[in-house]
C-alpha cells in the first residue's frame, strides 16, 4: 500500500501474507482443525439445549406452584383462625418442594450464558472459515506463491528507500575485546558476500605488514585466528578498509592507496591522491601517520585527506574501488588537524572535534548539497583515546579502537523517503 505524508514524501506499507498461506497442505489442516472445533461446539450446544429445556419444565412448574401459593394464601387470609393449622403445613411442604428449584435456576442462567458465549464463538470460526474458503478458491499454490513474490520485491523496493539517513544518535559502545596496542583497526566487509562474517585485525599504525583474518566475530573474540596475510607494502595510519573481499589502505610514506586481494594474496591496483599530505602532515589530532583515510558507505568508496591547496583543510573523494581513480572531489572548510576521526553515511561526511573524552560529532558535510551543518551528537569514549572510528553501512554500526579496546557503536539514523518526483 502506498500513501503520502502531508509533506508529500511516499509512505509504503506491505503487508506480507503468513508462510502458511504459501501451502494448501497447511490450508487444509487449518480448516480440517476448524471444522472439528465447531463440530464439537455444536454438539455442546445440543448438549445444553437439552438441559434448558429440562429446566424451562421446572420453571414452568413452579410457576404454577407460586399462583397455588397465592390463592392460599388469600384463604389465609379470608378465614385465618378455621384453616390456619391445615394451610400452614401444606403452605411449609409447598416451600420444601420450590428450594431443589433455586440451584436449577441458577444453572439455567448460567447455561444460558455459555449458549451465548459458543453463538459468538460459531460466528467468528464462521467468518474465519469463510475467508479460509475464498483464498483456497481464488488462488492454487503457484498463484499464492507469485503473490507473495510480489509482495516481498515491494517490500524490498519500500525498504530500499529507507537504506540512508541522517546521523541522530550514537549509542554504545559495546566492547568486543580487548587485545593490541593502543592504536590500530579492526573491520568486517560491509558488502553481503557469501562469507561477509570475517573480521579482519591489524594492530599498530605503522612499521607492520601483518594481516590476522578470523573466521567471525565469535573467533575473533576466541583469539582463534583462521589466516595471516603478509601485506606486500607496509602501512601508514589506522585508518584502512575491507571492502568486498580486498583490503584498501595507505602505503607507507606515500599518498598512494593500495587495494590488495585476500582470495589472490596479490596488489589489484594502487594509485597516488594527488597533492594529498602524508606522513603526519595532515594528521588526525591523535597523530599516527593518520593523514589519508579511505572509506566506504551506502554509496560506495570515499578517501579523506588534506591538500596544501585546500589550506589543510578536508577533502573529500569519491573513489572507484576498481581503479581506485578519484571519480568527483569536494573541498571543505574544516581542519584535517583539528579533526579527532571521520566516518562516511549515505554521503555525507561526520567529523568529531577530538580523540579524547568528551568527544562528539561536530560537523557533518553533505557531498550531495556540497553544504555543512555543525552538530553536536556525543557518543561514549569509554577507554578515553579513539585512534580508528570506520562505518559498516551493512551492519549500521561504527568500529573503533577504544585504546587498546575493539568496540562497536550502533548508530540511529533518521530515514528520508524518496519518492518517485524525487528519483526523477
Amino acid at each position: 500500500i502506498s500513501a503520502q505524508d502531508a509533506d508529500g514524501r511516499c509512505i509504503c506499507t506491505v503487508v506480507a501474507p503468513e508462510q502458511s498461506l504459501c501451502s494448501r497442505d497447511a490450508k487444509s489442516r487449518q480448516l480440517r482443525q476448524l471444522l472439528e472445533k465447531v463440530q464439537n461446539m455444536s454438539q455442546s450446544i445440543e448438549v445444553l439445549n437439552l438441559r434448558t429445556q429440562r429446566d424451562f419444565q421446572y420453571v414452568i412448574k413452579m410457576e404454577n406452584q407460586m399462583k397455588g401459593l397465592r390463592t392460599k394464601f388469600k384463604q389465609i387470609e379470608d378465614d385465618r383462625k378455621s384453616v390456619m393449622a391445615r394451610n400452614f403445613q401444606e403452605l411449609k411442604e409447598k416451600m420444601e418442594e420450590l428450594k431443589p428449584l433455586i440451584p436449577v435456576l441458577e444453572q439455567y442462567k448460567t447455561d444460558a450464558a455459555l449458549i451465548s458465549h459458543f453463538k459468538e464463538e460459531i460466528r467468528n470460526l464462521s467468518a474465519v472459515l469463510t475467508s479460509i474458503q475464498e483464498e483456497l478458491g481464488d488462488y492454487d499454490y503457484d498463484q499464492l506463491y507469485q503473490r507473495v513474490l510480489r509482495l516481498d520485491g515491494q517490500l524490498r523496493r519500500c525498504m530500499g528507500k529507507l537504506t540512508c539517513g541522517k546521523l541522530m544518535k550514537i549509542t554504545g559502545p559495546a566492547t568486543i575485546k580487548t587485545s593490541g596496542t593502543r592504536f590500530g583497526a579492526w573491520m568486517t566487509d560491509p558488502l553481503p558476500t557469501t562469507r561477509s562474517n570475517r573480521v579482519w585485525y591489524m594492530d599498530s599504525y605503522t612499521n607492520s605488514k601483518i594481516v590476522r583474518e578470523y573466521k567471525s566475530m565469535e573467533d575473533f573474540v576466541a583469539g582463534a585466528v583462521s589466516r595471516t596475510y603478509s601485506l606486500p607494502f607496509k602501512w601508514e595510519g589506522t585508518n584502512h578498509m575491507v571492502y568486498n573481499g580486498s583490503l584498501y589502505y595507505n602505503k607507507y610514506q606515500s599518498n598512494i592507496i593500495v587495494k590488495y586481494s585476500f582470495d589472490s594474496g596479490s596488489v589489484l591496483a594502487q594509485r597516488a591522491l594527488e597533492y594529498a599530505g602524508f606522513h603526519n602532515m595532515y594528521p588526525y589530532t591523535w597523530g599516527g601517520f593518520s593523514d589519508i583515510d579511505v572509506m566506504a558507505d551506502e554509496l560506495g568508496m570515499w578517501a579523506v585527506y588534506a591538500t596544501n591547496q585546500n589550506a589543510g583543510n578536508i577533502v573529500v573523494s569519491q573513489i572507484d574501488p576498481d581503479t581506485l581513480h578519484v571519480m568527483q572531489t569536494w573541498n571543505t572548510e574544516y581542519s584535517k588537524r583539528n579533526a579527532g576521526e571521520a566516518f562516511m553515511i549515505c554521503g555525507t561526511l561526520y567529523i568529531t572535534n577530538s580523540h579524547m573524552s568528551g568527544a562528539k560529532v561536530y560537523y557533518a558535510y553533505s557531498t550531495k548539497t556540497s553544504t555543512y551543518e555543525y552538530t553536536n551528537i556525543p557518543f561514549h569514549n569509554q577507554y578515553f583515546h579513539i585512534s580508528m572510528l570506520d562505518y559498516n553501512a551493512r551492519e549500521r554500526a561504527l568500529y573503533a579502537w577504544n585504546n587498546g579496546h575493539q568496540v562497536i557503536f550502533n548508530v540511529t539514523l533518521f530515514h528520508i523517503i524518496q519518492t518517485d518526483d524525487d528519483e526523477s
